[in-house]
């Protein structure tokens, strides 16, 4: 190893550096960066930085002959091509930073007596002369996604391909990263710019490691990438996918195409991961969703038995603990000693269960696994933004509540029922009696014995072991028998015992469809509440989309007045009921919720009312006056929304005053003994 500091200048001189197809693209976000950006303000001018060391493999001359835009700048003058294993995001960073000097220098200006043509032609790519042969200093492999983006939309070069880039989550990461740097660097004069430029390309200095051919370097990816910004599973698992590749007996043309398909297959994942740019996807989530899938269609051996389920639902669980879902998936089934031939093939999550439970990995298990993950991918995309899919008007409806209420836990059901191609009547019919299924689990917040297991009824869809409808039917009947069952009084309780309904998990969800009910009785196709604003707050600045319209800190005399003789407890019972809680069309801070309730409805010179909000809170301001009556009557009214929209059962007008927890405010105006306005003040 060599022990001499580098700084970019030196790192760049007739040197060409491209990032391998195992490697992940360009990961850093808005921490990574201001950290990058401080050590740079914050650098002496005289001083050095220590960077990190940056690993690199010389590029075998068989490879470079595959670079045909390259070859020239080998041959003629003799630089020396490197693929980048370890440093990739500040070698990445520190090419977007120059690029953004430049573009903030100008073609006419000067940084350090060098022009920017200079300075590019040293950094970002060298051509021939008086011809149009161009290299690209540094960049990716070419079949990658992030080269053409990077060329075309980082350093704003022509492109030769008809296409300008796919983006993926990684290109977008790019431009973002660009975005940032030009902001910070628009408001320096020339001096500045070039104190900038001096600090990134002579005192950031490098360890520079080459490393041997002895050196396994997939290995050594794995283990020097578990630095800095982890790499994630999915990440992870193409490196493994494709050393697995390296180590199959089989010709070249065989090997090649395995890569190819490998590589594409993670191309196409990370564009639909990233596809939805305000709501990107979560990469290991995803993967355990297909990983499983996959799993419950290959397995070979007791496919049915209680031991393979439990090692399936295990597996499942795993991916909410990472580090043991990462052993699993990478320690245990994809391992060079499973390759066909190999002695060590037995793999067991906890015990042997039976002596075929044997993984032998084949270039076929490889390139099908490959194929699997690519179809998957645009399932899962699609489920997840049904907003921009192919699925028909009521099936899209149906996944947009399935997603508000929280799919976590059935996506393996959904993508297992899309591929299964279900008409549009059977996929509707699952998805209503799914998202009813969601709702009933969230209402009675714990799991019974006969929790409908949704991993299994995917593994048993996959299999075409079940068909669609019948799954469709199984949920249903499995719901009325839960809401059979269901003590709405005593659950309510259990969702916080202080704070009732305020504190249960499926609120926001409820009165979201609830507002989506009064709009539809409006016969108004204006949506006045947005999921994706109304499930936000802003704790630091107590910014709210749930109202308490009566209120939590009750200070005016209006409230006194109206809550007169009740007792501290029935009033923070009355809080808290679900007929005092209210969908706000826009977060309001808290403070103004404090206010008298005309002032409320109707609003002030600060603020609109409830009079111009949402659905509703339009049916709010429907009310004179805001009383514990009033909350009784309004919390009845969403107990029937509740029976009537998912078919939950809440027995007697009783039951149901009881499951408020507002009895007392019925029989004949019997109120309990109340208390005085200092205690329910010091009560708020």
């Amino acid at each position: 190893m060599q022990t001499e500091l580098y700084s970019l200048s030196k790192i760049f001189t007739e040197n060409v550096f491209r990032i391998p197809d195992y490697q992940r693209g360009y990961s850093w976000g808005d921490r990574q960066l201001k950290d990058f950006w401080s050590d740079i303000a914050l650098l002496d001018p005289n001083r050095d930085h220590y960077t990190g060391v940056l690993t690199l493999e010389e590029v075998p001359s068989q490879e470079t002959e595959k670079w045909s835009d390259d070859r020239w700048i080998f041959a003629s003058k003799r630089y020396k091509p490197y693929y980048v294993v370890d440093g990739q995001q500040r070698l990445t960073t520190s090419l977007l930073l120059l690029q953004c000097i430049l573009e903030r220098a100008g073609a006419d200006g000067e940084l350090n007596y060098s022009t920017p043509d200079e300075v590019r032609k040293k950094y970002i790519f060298e051509s021939r002369d008086k011809g149009v042969s161009r290299s690209y200093i540094f960049g990716y492999e070419k079949d990658n996604p992030s080269h053409e983006y990077l060329k075309t939309k980082i350093f704003m070069e022509p492109s030769d391909s008809h296409s300008t880039g796919e983006e993926t989550i990684y290109t977008q990461n790019l431009s973002r990263a660009k975005l940032y740097f030009a902001e910070r660097l628009a408001p320096l004069d020339t001096a500045q710019l070039e104190n900038v430029y001096t600090k990134i390309t002579q005192h950031f200095l490098y360890n520079i490691y080459v490393i041997s051919g002895e050196i396994d370097v997939f290995v050594a990816f794995e283990t020097m990438n578990n630095r800095g910004k982890p790499l994630s599973h999915l990440e992870l698992l193409k490196n493994r996918l494709i050393f697995l590749s390296t180590r199959f007996d089989v010709d070249d043309d065989e090997r090649s195409k395995l890569r190819r398909t490998i590589n594409e297959s993670w191309k196409t994942a990370y564009h639909f991961l990233g596809r939805n740019q305000k709501r990107p996807l979560e990469d290991d989530h995803f993967l355990a969703t297909q990983f499983l899938l996959y799993l419950g269609a290959h397995q070979t051996a007791s496919d049915s038995s209680d031991d393979e389920k439990r090692r399936r639902r295990q597996v499942w669980r795993m991916h909410h603990r990472q580090d043991e879902y990462k052993s699993y998936l990478l320690d245990q089934y994809f391992t060079s000693r499973n390759l066909i031939g190999s002695k060590d093939a037995v793999v067991e999550l906890q015990e042997p269960t039976d002596k075929n439970d044997t993984i032998v990995l084949k270039p076929e298990s490889l390139y099908e696994y490959a194929h699997h993950l690519k179809r998957c991918v645009e399932t899962y995309y699609r489920a997840l933004n049904p907003e921009d899919s192919e699925f028909f008007g009521e099936a899209r409806v149906e996944l947009a509540r399935i997603r508000r209420i929280g799919m976590r836990d059935c996506m393996p059901i959904i993508i297992a029922a899309v591929h299964s191609n279900p008409d549009e009547a059977v996929m509707l019919k699952l998805l209503r009696n799914l998202e009813r299924f969601l709702f009933v689990r969230l209402v009675q917040m714990h799991y019974p014995d006969d929790e409908l297991d949704l991993l299994e009824l995917s593994v048993q869809l996959t299999r075409r072991e079940l068909t669609v409808d019948a799954l469709a039917e199984k949920i249903h009947l499995a719901c009325d028998r839960r809401t059979e069952k269901l003590d709405i009084s005593n659950t309510a309780v259990r969702w916080t015992r202080e704070r009732a309904y305020y504190g249960w998990p499926g609120l926001k969800y409820f009165l979201f469809e609830y507002e989506q009910d009064l709009k539809l009785r409006s016969r108004s196709n204006r949506d006045k509440v947005v999921w994706d604003e109304f499930i936000r707050e802003d704790y630091e600045k107590d910014y709210s989309t749930i109202e308490h319209i009566y209120p939590q800190k009750p200070k005016d005399s209006y409230w006194s007045a109206k809550f007169a003789g009740m007792a501290v407890k029935q009033k923070n019972a009355l809080r808290n009921s679900l007929g005092n809680l209210l969908g706000l069309s826009r977060p309001k801070n808290s403070a103004l919720g404090n206010r008298a309730f005309p002032e409320k409805r109707d609003g002030n010179a600060d603020a609109g009312g409830y009079r111009f909000g949402s659905y509703s809170e339009i049916e709010v301001a429907n009310e004179v006056d805001w009383t514990p009556a009033a909350i009784l009557q309004r919390g009845l009214r969403l107990l029937d929304f509740m029976e009537r929209r998912w078919g939950v059962r809440l027995g007697t007008h009783s039951d149901k005053v009881a499951s408020l927890k507002l009895s007392f405010v019925e029989g004949n105006g019997q109120l309990a003994e109340g208390t005085n306005d200092e205690d329910d003040e010091a009560a708020g």
